[in-house]
């Protein structure tokens, strides 16, 4: 069973676990053009956000939940920081598509945390 077949019912898995993917693939492609510093930070903050909304299904509290999606909130931060970066310089890969997916996801995080509260 694949990552996708197994959380097809969980939006937020299934986005970060793609955007991750796709982050990846970007990343491997900055590295060959020797762009390092900044595909490693990217590798990091970019696959963070679905490895942090992952932990947050097992939370042990609501207030836990929150937090790591908190976290998770974070890292997509940092990752939309370094995608502006690579978007405003021009010998950089476009990353438009990987700035539209983050700001999806962003969009999901901030509603279930708002939502979560509520309750």
């Amino acid at each position: 069973m694949t990552f996708n077949e197994k959380y097809s019912n969980n939006a937020l898995l299934i986005k970060t676990f793609n955007f991750a993917l796709n982050i990846i693939d970007y990343t491997e492609e900055l590295q060959e053009q020797k762009k390092f510093v900044i595909a490693n930070q990217l590798l990091k903050s970019g696959t963070s956000i679905g490895a942090n909304s992952k932990e947050s299904q097992n939370a042990e509290s609501k207030a836990d939940f929150i937090h790591k999606l908190k976290i998770a909130i974070k890292e997509a931060d940092e990752a939309e920081y370094w995608l502006f970066l690579c978007d405003a310089h021009k010998s950089y890969p476009d990353c438009k598509n990987l700035l539209n997916d983050l700001s999806e996801i962003l969009k999901i995080l901030n509603k279930i945390i708002s939502t979560s509260k509520r309750n």
